[in-house]
């Protein structure tokens, strides 16, 4: 009989059975993958996001949750320094399973006001970046922003060239440190949390000394937080200083697409509209743009100032078609401003009514 004490047959059965729960898994994750492969066949192609833009998802995504990150993982080592609890500052600085793969793991990245606000940025900035440069009449006449930033009206001179910070800040780029996540506050809020969270898990024998100092750091970058910073709130403040007049404005807009700023020019539309932001960015961001048309007849831009806004928005985004625009102008522009007012009426309505009504609506039938 051998001496030997371990049971070479118990042995090949765990094997066995772990060999065979490793199959099972594999299988569903090719059945998974198959699942996903056919979803993604299905998809219009105005809903599927071109790789373009799947890149610049990724590498926005991946700055917010590496800047969080730091922050938190920064200011939580200063106070673990501070109570020389070195063990702890040495298991959260040393390498292990990125933050980032870990939320994206956790299903928390699928969030769709996260996703959405970020898949909305990715666009409006390929789309500013696209616009046709437009050349001045006077070649020595600054820009739009530029002219307003020399203003003797010191309100409109300040908020001017706070839009001009917001858009260097906004160029910030993660490695060298000046990189900011510029959500709303309620996404800026949630993307903190889940990355304390995931910090704090990488750490096998987290303490409770531990959980305070994270929960210290998430406090310290959410206090540190302004919402009001963020470009898209600065240039609706600007667009409020100047509160351009009718006369004023169909300029305006055209300008702010030839200087290829197309936040400037969001903000523009949302202030004469009297909406958000982010309903005016919707409007913009439609490559349908039928909503786009009637905000502008609301605000009685004549037929020259659609169409230059039209063909600009065509000229960046191949999604739009320039022909299908070219044939529907002249019934655009013969829309009354009074109708495209009342048609557009609705999207004044609280935000959040509008929101109950459109879950009602994806909740099916009465």
């Amino acid at each position: 009989m051998s001496e030997n004490p371990i049971d070479m047959r118990d042995g090949l059965a765990v094997s066995a059975r772990e060999l065979l729960a490793r199959a099972a898994a594999a299988e569903l994750r090719a059945y998974k993958g198959l699942m996903v492969a056919v979803d993604d066949f299905f998809l219009p192609e105005e809903a599927r996001l071109d790789e373009h833009s799947r890149a610049g998802l990724a590498a926005l995504l991946r700055g917010l949750v590496e800047t969080v990150e730091g922050e938190i993982r920064e200011h939580a080592v200063r106070l673990l320094t501070g109570r020389s609890e070195t063990l702890l500052v040495a298991k959260l600085i040393e390498p292990g399973n990125s933050v980032l793969a870990r939320l994206w793991n956790s299903g928390l990245l699928r969030d769709g006001e996260l996703m959405g606000e970020l898949i909305a940025r990715v666009r409006q900035e390929m789309l500013g970046a696209a616009l046709p440069m437009s050349a001045p009449d006077d070649p020595e006449r600054p820009s739009l922003i530029n002219r307003f930033v020399q203003h003797p009206d010191r309100v409109v001179a300040a908020s001017a060239m706070a839009v001009l910070i917001a858009e260097s800040r906004r160029r910030g780029s993660p490695e060298v440190g000046q990189f900011q996540t510029e959500l709303p506050a309620e996404l800026h809020h949630r993307l903190v949390w889940w990355t304390a969270a995931a910090l704090r898990e990488r750490v096998v024998d987290a303490s409770e000394s531990l959980d305070r100092v994270l929960c210290d750091a998430a406090q310290r970058s959410l206090a540190a937080y302004d919402e009001g910073d963020r470009l898209e709130a600065a240039a609706m403040r600007f667009a409020a200083a100047i509160d351009a007049q009718p006369d004023e404005l169909p300029a305006m807009l055209v300008e702010s697409l030839g200087d290829r700023r197309i936040v400037l020019f969001i903000a523009l539309l949302g202030h004469g509209m009297g909406v958000p932001y982010e309903l005016a960015r919707d409007l913009v961001l439609d490559p349908a743009a039928d909503r786009l048309w009637l905000a502008l007849r609301a605000l009685d831009i004549g037929r020259e100032g659609v169409a230059q806004v039209g063909y600009a928005l065509s000229e960046a985004d191949p999604r739009r078609d320039l022909e299908k625009f070219a044939d529907t102008l002249d019934t655009i522009a013969a829309i009354a401003p009074a109708e495209a007012r009342a048609a557009l009426a609705p999207l004044k309505l609280d935000p959040d009514y509008r929101a109950a009504l459109i879950a009602l609506q994806r909740g099916g039938a009465k």
